[in-house]
């Protein structure tokens, strides 16, 4: 009996061998289905494209532009919430007053907007 039960599964390895070599040897059809099982991938990267990467580049050039045109006397806003008078600005760095004739000098990068006008 197990001689009997042995020899089934050896048939049935080899039928599973025998239709994964025919698959293969059609070659045109599943080389079809090959291109089909890209498409969700592709799809997922085009969603992603748009709703995340293109957004995220479009504000980092805004940002950039920002900095560019800071001048002196503009108030702005930095990343750490202090509000002051821009007073100097070099390449990396603004100058702020952020009270009467107290000054700190910030990475330009932490400006992050212009304060609200009457504050």
């Amino acid at each position: 009996m197990n001689s009997n039960q042995n020899g089934k599964e050896v048939k049935l390895v080899i039928n599973i061998a025998y239709a994964m070599g025919n698959q293969a040897a059609s070659g045109g059809q599943a080389g079809g289905s090959q291109w089909m099982g890209l498409l969700p991938l592709v799809l997922l990267f085009v969603v992603f494209y748009f709703l995340l990467i293109r957004p995220q580049q479009k504000k980092a050039k805004q940002q950039k532009q920002f900095l560019e045109n800071l001048k002196k006397g503009d108030e702005v806003v930095t990343s750490g919430g202090i509000y002051g008078k821009i007073t100097g600005i070099t390449n990396d760095t603004v100058t702020l007053e952020i009270a009467e004739k107290i000054r700190v000098k910030v990475l330009k990068s932490a400006v992050v907007t212009l304060a609200p006008k009457g504050e």
